[in-house]
């Protein structure tokens, strides 16, 4: 360390600093714009200059290096005028109005500018704003050639796709030959946005400061357990497969199904969709689990034994979910399931060529290997007992399992099943003969599945029936093109109003549908078309419109209107001391990575109520630093995004055998080289802005 004087004021630095670095670590301000805290410095702008005793002239005080013993004056009489001249030759270049809220404007309002020639008006350029590209715009009439996003872009990104060309009054900072971002191989990752110091680069759409960190990852966002998405899908990109794999398990310790059903909003949220298709996000998860050595068990983090006895009821994502963390966190678990095995929903209602049992066992023994105790063919009717044997607390995840029926004149005819129902019969293994037309009422996942099991069962026709239309459908864009694919006619804006029994066929009295104004889901309400009824004759009918939870009363919890466990969303705690809820027994039918978010909150909120600190410590492999290089890439904007491999149609619709396999090496890390890796621009650093008053002016 050494120590200088700056205006007066004693302050260290440290060896290789420059005097503008350590003015603004000991909250001195030098005006700057060229400047920026990651960035090598070139003095472009000289707004920095400086008076130093002994040493001639007024440097750059972001090229020169801080000795020992320097006396440094930031804001002399010579120094103030010299500055104030440099703002009015910048500002003469600018015809167009500085952007309010950017930092050329609030340095020219902290220091100033001398009227050097009144009589002078700068001459608009007239350069055409480029709009062209997905995600920013270039107005090259604001730049003021500080050179910051070149130099991001060619010595931290190592990317080079802009530059500045020409000389003299016609230099601009342009791509090759003006070339659009795409031909010029950007990597779109956004660093000359954040480091632009006018706005002549900036995101087409605003991201407010206040949701900046959600904008930018947008597909962490989008997950409901928050998974740290960008990080693992970077880890993947360098090959760091295991490493990747951690990082999903920090959040979720269901990574294999997750990367086979998760409907994965994370995708829709992806940011590349603005150029062309998302990252798959899904697929890459699939892969790190299918090559899992299984090396992160030696590196999970557990807390040391509390003495602590709790129970989880229902072994479904949500519950072994929270069995995890609670043991993580140090506490006894033991969960208890009706069923034979364990797996809750996963096990009995996902048809088999989408979640193989081998995948869900897979996962199920890592939960139990870390000290998670599993008790199958328990039914719990009562608490009680549990207390009684010293448990502290309870997790209630008794899903909502039970399907539900449109409540139409005759769907009690035993020909008419609930699609729940149906999807557990066959994956217990019970012989289900579907033959003839199977009509299949619904659109969720669950009415897919349905209409997929039905064309593997033998039907010779499986119709769909749904009251919207393909755009309100709640079920992954995918499965209903494999549904499709597969066979399965589906009949929009169509709503069932009566079943007929013939010995024969069932006969279904249709209404057709037209789409009024939205609903409560946002979704525009169907409204029935007068005198548009029709009859769809079908041998099964299968609904598949929704499910409920089935809570025995006499677990002492209250239920809402809807036989829904309510809870206190703050504490996920229920109307009975020391129990807790989470999953679709509390939020009604959802996704599994739903599930599992609540899980992991609920086990943070049974953790505080046994007197810890409720903070479920993540491992090192999401503190990782993230390389900041890029490097330039070929075609990169043009990158397809790989096909999912999937079993031939003629496969597919004669067996329950697996439709999708994961990606290869090879293709993973390629995938994950599709990323435009938004999360770096969060790790540049913030450049040095002026404080709120100006500095006094220097006695005469």
């Amino acid at each position: 360390m050494m120590k200088l004087t700056i205006d007066g004021k004693t302050v260290e630095a440290r060896d290789g600093q420059t005097v503008l670095q350590a003015a603004l670590d000991a909250g001195l301000y030098i005006p700057n714009l060229c400047y920026h805290p990651d960035l090598r410095p070139v003095g472009a702008c000289r707004l920095c200059i400086v008076e130093i005793e002994n040493m001639r002239g007024l440097p750059t005080s972001c090229t020169t290096p801080a000795r020992d013993g320097m006396v440094v004056r930031t804001n002399t009489e010579a120094v103030l005028k010299l500055r104030q001249n440099l703002i009015w030759l910048i500002l003469s270049e600018q015809s167009e109005p500085i952007l309010e809220d950017s930092q050329l404007k609030k340095v020219v309002d902290w220091a100033g500018a001398r009227n050097l020639l009144s009589s002078y008006r700068a001459q608009p350029k007239k350069r055409p704003v480029r709009d062209d590209d997905p995600y920013f715009i270039r107005d090259p009439n604001l730049c003021i050639l500080c050179g910051r996003c070149v130099r991001i872009c060619q010595d931290v990104r190592g990317v080079g796709a802009i530059g500045i060309v020409n000389r003299g009054i016609e230099s601009r900072v342009d791509t090759s030959a003006g070339a659009d971002m795409r031909t010029a191989e950007c990597r779109f990752c956004g660093a000359c946005v954040e480091v632009c110091p006018t706005g002549a680069l900036r995101d087409r759409e605003p991201i407010p400061w206040a949701d900046r960190e959600k904008r930018i990852l947008a597909c962490q966002n989008a997950c409901p357990a928050g998974i740290h998405i960008p990080q693992y899908v970077s880890l993947i990109a360098e090959g760091r497969f295991q490493e990747a794999l951690e990082v999903i398990r920090d959040r979720a310790p269901f990574p294999f199904v997750l990367g086979c059903v998760c409907p994965h909003p994370c995708e829709q949220a992806c940011r590349r969709c603005q150029m062309d298709e998302p990252v798959a996000i899904r697929e890459l998860k699939r892969f790190v689990a299918s090559v899992d050595t299984g090396e992160w068990k030696a590196r999970v983090t557990m807390r040391p034994p509390t003495g602590k006895k709790t129970a989880v009821i229902g072994s479904g994502p949500a519950g072994l979910t929270c069995a995890w963390f609670l043991r993580r966190l140090g506490h006894e678990v033991t969960v208890y399931e009706a069923a034979p095995k364990p797996g809750g929903s996963l096990r009995a209602s996902i048809p088999r060529y989408r979640l193989t049992d081998e995948v869900l066992d897979q996962e199920i023994r890592g939960i139990e290997e870390i000290g998670v105790k599993i008790v199958t063919g328990a039914r719990v009717e009562s608490l009680d007992p549990l207390f009684a044997e010293g448990v502290e607390a309870v997790f209630l995840a008794v899903g909502a399992a039970r399907g539900t029926k449109m409540g139409i004149p005759g769907e009690d005819d035993p020909r008419v099943q609930d699609g729940l129902t149906l999807l557990e019969a066959i994956n217990r293994g019970h012989d289900v003969k579907l033959g003839g037309t199977v009509a299949v009422v619904g659109g969720g996942n669950v009415a897919m599945d349905v209409a997929r099991t039905a064309v593997r069962l033998g039907a010779k026709r499986v119709v769909m029936l749904y009251r919207r239309t393909r755009q309100e459908m709640p079920a992954s864009p995918e499965e209903i093109e494999y549904a499709i694919e597969e066979g399965v006619e589906i009949r929009y804006l169509v709503a069932p109003q009566r079943v007929v029994a013939r010995p024969e066929k069932l006969q279904l009295e249709c209404i057709r549908m037209e789409l009024g104004e939205p609903d409560a889901s946002g979704r525009r309400r169907p409204v029935p078309v007068p005198g548009s009824e029709f009859v769809q004759e079908a041998d099964h009918l299968i609904m598949a419109i929704g499910q409920k939870p089935a809570v025995p009363e006499s677990l002492g919890v209250a239920l809402d209107r809807r036989d829904r466990l309510q809870v206190d969303p703050a504490t996920w705690s229920t109307s009975r001391p020391g129990v807790f809820s989470g999953g679709d027994v509390v939020s009604g039918p959802a996704t599994v990575i739903e599930a599992i978010n609540a899980g992991r909150n609920a086990a943070a909120a049974m953790d505080r109520y046994l007197g810890g600190s409720g903070r479920i410590e993540e491992s090192l492999a999401s503190l990782r630093k993230q390389n900041p290089r890029l490097g330039r890439e070929e075609h990169f904007a043009g990158k397809k995004r790989p096909k999912t491999p999937i079993l031939p149609l003629e496969r597919r619709t004669r067996s329950f055998d697996e439709v999708e396999s994961s990606f290869n090496a090879a293709t993973a890390v390629q995938e994950a080289n599709r990323c435009l890796r938004c999360g770096l621009r969060l790790t540049i650093c913030a450049a040095p802005l002026p404080p709120p008053t100006r500095p006094a002016e220097p006695a005469r």
